[in-house]
């Protein structure tokens, strides 16, 4: 079940809504599913034959700069 967003709309004198206002916690909720999202979407895109094994990974994260 779908937590319900409280929101406040903003209108202009023709009483258009132009904008919403929301509790912080529920952007941050909402700005997290977005961001957990579209990594998955990259996730999915990433092409297996570009994935390194244990030993290439090593060998990658050594050559590295650290400083």
């Amino acid at each position: 079940m779908m937590k319900e967003i409280k929101k406040k709309y903003i209108v202009d004198e023709d009483l258009n809504k132009v904008a919403v206002q929301i509790d912080i916690a529920d952007f941050e909720k909402i700005e997290q599913i977005l961001e957990d999202y579209a990594l998955g979407q990259l996730m999915a895109e990433n092409d297996p034959a570009d994935n390194l094994d244990l030993q290439e990974a090593k060998k990658f994260y050594d050559q590295l700069d650290k400083s």
